[in-house]
């Protein structure tokens, strides 16, 4: 439930961002005894707050809290500083977003360091300056970073256990904070994670952090300057407008005129079987012709010799939470479809419009409309509501920007929602989402909704009753706890999997993003475990945290055997005529191989599972008429796979070549520019 680097979920978890992405950065008061942050969500609203305090004996304590969606981190940090800026000592205690117990330590005596977290621990000789990367600490670790940077001659910051920071300025200006007028700079550091990190730092000799944004989600800024955290996200948006375009430029390989794929195996999606060798004509984004393969080919402005590898449709990601720098490990994956579940109405429809101009490199994204009720537990995303006059504003403007469906989320006021989900059927929309709280699932079932998000939602239908508050962290617990138990067999099972297949209700199951709930600390991510060895040493030992509060052997062979069966379940659903899509709501790209690979150990076969991620995911989109299989007529939405994913799923991996429509990407490359070692090797395309 995270992005790139822990991150999120897509930005859809600050929380993950916060506690696992950003922790790789690091802050410090320097200037005040105390200092204090306020975290905004949803225009304003208060969720959080990082209260910093540097004692007369020079430690720094930092309490940070944040709480979004019912859950989120809740740390309390205290450190020491060398005279070069970096950390002396380092301690963390708390909880993550999911509840698992945080507490981390380090030491740097002379030229040794050692440092231990619940996930990892070790020791290492350093010489010189070196700044320990804190495994689950407070955005504070921001200002510790930039203080030490400003101390380097050459603008390099060694890091333990292992990379370098660098950072530039990217631009400056003047806020007001009340009566004073304060000098503040946008900061993009490199080096950490798969992608640049941007934040604001104050000027002068002893920088520290004044705000980090994510852009359409949070807002962290010092108490008293609240006022201009709008100004500064739109500059920062546009500042990182910028630094995508480049990368658009640079990555991806314009394809004018007529395209030839030579012997190519095409896989048919609709059928779920792979072909025989053809030729396959593409010309300004659409493709042309399928014929069998010849030794003479075709007259064609470029030629893409295939050498009988398996060429498949796009692969759509179902669940999304796109965010602007998504784009490089979503389309390096083979995806070019993502449907957003989830985001700020604004921002999406920003990146929507850069992606149809070109200048953001990205998969082409299907909105769903987001819809929650106000409560303390609220997710501050599209719209919340608080009645039915409010909901029904909400589906006319989904239905006015042309919004396939929307999605209804936890805190939704359970009395309104049959005549919501009927509203929206009238205007032409489906209507899918999680189980609102005090209801099951086959309650929102009986009320019409065409879709349920979530192996955990399908799987609480027989562990609550209308007294259960599923908007707390009870929604992961529950599942994990009571799976276990579940007979599969048993007649509620049986009769709810049946009443789903006779209404061709639609299952997004995110299995492989539920894995957190037995992943234990110290264990690499399932998610990445395959390929971890191809990722940066950072990224390995950030994907080695747990989520959830595991706290004996028992416990997780409970969680463990718990997720089995949710596997199970949706085989067994799928073998019953259960209608599926596959989607992540997690890490970008890698989720989405790994959520296949779980749907061939649920009992599809490797073919079926593709088919879910291109013939069903065009489908259930809307978007059949143009995309979701190779067809004359169509999108040259096309990805060329170095081996055979319908024998072995695992193949899924080896992209050599995407097209997205008239533009080439080579996910080797793609792969070399995030630090990331490539899986296979790249095929050009020749003229």
């Amino acid at each position: 439930m995270n992005t790139t680097t822990r991150q999120t979920r897509a930005r859809a978890a600050l929380a993950g961002s916060l506690a696992l992405g950003l922790l790789a950065l690091a802050p410090h008061a320097l200037a005040a005894e105390t200092l204090r942050y306020v975290a905004l969500v949803d225009g304003g609203k208060q969720a959080g707050h990082q209260i910093v305090t540097r004692e007369a004996d020079g430690t720094t304590k930092v309490d940070f809290i944040f709480k979004d969606n019912g859950r989120g981190p809740e740390l309390k940090e205290a450190f020491t500083l060398a005279p070069d800026g970096t950390y002396q000592t380092y301690q963390v205690q708390g909880t993550s977003t999911f509840g698992a117990k945080i507490n981390e330590s380090f030491r740097r005596d002379g030229d040794q360091a050692q440092w231990k977290s619940t996930s990892d621990q070790g020791t290492q000789t350093v010489t010189g300056t070196a700044l320990y990367q804190p495994l689950g600490g407070s955005p504070a670790s921001f200002s510790v970073a930039f203080n030490a940077l400003s101390q380097r001659p050459d603008g390099k910051l060694p890091m333990i256990p292992s990379g370098t920071l660098t950072s530039r300025k990217v631009e400056q200006t003047q806020v007001q904070c009340g009566t004073q007028t304060r000098d503040v700079q946008l900061v993009a550091m490199t080096g950490v994670g798969l992608v640049p990190t941007f934040a604001w730092a104050t000027t002068g000799e002893n920088p520290r952090l004044f705000a980090y944004i994510y852009p359409g989600f949070l807002q962290l800024i010092e108490d008293g300057c609240q006022a201009a955290a709008n100004d500064l996200e739109t500059r920062q948006k546009k500042a990182e407008g910028q630094a995508l375009v480049e990368l658009a430029q640079r990555l991806g390989h314009p394809l004018a005129g007529t395209t030839l794929i030579r012997n190519a195996r095409v896989f048919d999606s609709e059928k779920a079987t792979l072909g025989a060798a053809s030729d396959v004509l593409v010309k300004d984004g659409k493709i042309v012709s399928i014929i069998p393969a010849s030794k003479k080919a075709a007259a064609a402005d470029h030629v893409i010799d295939a050498n009988g590898k398996v060429l498949l449709p796009g692969l759509f990601d179902m669940h999304g939470h796109v965010g602007r720098w998504d784009g490089g490990l979503n389309l390096a994956a083979g995806v070019t479809t993502v449907r957003d579940m989830g985001n700020d109405n604004a921002t999406l429809q920003q990146m929507m419009g850069e992606i149809k101009d070109g200048t953001l490199m990205s998969p082409d994204v299907v909105p769903a409309g987001f819809i929650e009720g106000e409560s303390k537990f609220s997710a501050r995303n599209g719209f919340v509501v608080k009645n039915l006059d409010d909901a029904k504003k909400a589906v006319d403007w989904y239905a006015a920007h042309h919004y396939p469906q929307i999605k209804i989320y936890n805190s939704f006021p359970k009395d309104i929602l049959k005549d919501t989900v009927a509203y929206a059927h009238s205007k032409g929309m489906r209507v899918s989402g999680h189980v609102p709280a005090f209801l099951r699932a086959q309650d929102v079932v009986d009320d019409g909704f065409d879709e349920i998000q979530h192996i955990n939602q399908l799987m609480l239908n027989f562990f609550v009753d209308d007294k259960t508050d599923t908007r707390t962290l009870a929604r992961f617990y529950l599942p994990a706890d009571k799976t276990d138990g579940l007979d599969l067999d048993s007649k509620p099972v049986q009769d709810f999997i049946q009443t789903l297949a006779a209404k061709q209700v639609v299952i997004d199951p995110t299995l492989a993003t539920f894995e957190f709930l037995h992943q234990r600390e110290g264990e690499m991510s399932p998610i990445v475990a395959d390929v971890a060895d191809h990722l940066p040493p950072d990224v390995q030992r950030g994907r080695r945290a747990a989520e959830m509060n595991i706290p004996d052997d028992a416990t997780a062979a409970k969680y463990n055997r718990s997720y089995a069966k949710m596997v199970e379940f949706v085989g067994r659903a799928y073998k019953a005529g259960v209608p599926m899509v596959a989607g992540t709501d997690e890490m970008v790209g890698f989720t989405l191989q790994r959520e296949l690979e779980l749907y061939v150990q649920a009992g599809l076969t490797p073919a079926q599972a593709l088919q879910v991620a291109t013939w069903n995911g065009a489908k259930y989109s809307r978007t059949l008429a143009e995309r979701g299989s190779i067809t004359p007529g169509k999108r040259s939405d096309l990805v060329l796979i170095d081996g055979d994913p319908t024998k072995n799923i695992a193949d899924i991996r080896k992209v050599a070549l995407v097209l997205k429509g008239d533009t080439a990407y080579y996910p080797a490359e793609i792969h070399e520019a995030l630090g990331i070692k490539p899986f296979a090797p790249a095929v050009k395309v020749g003229r």
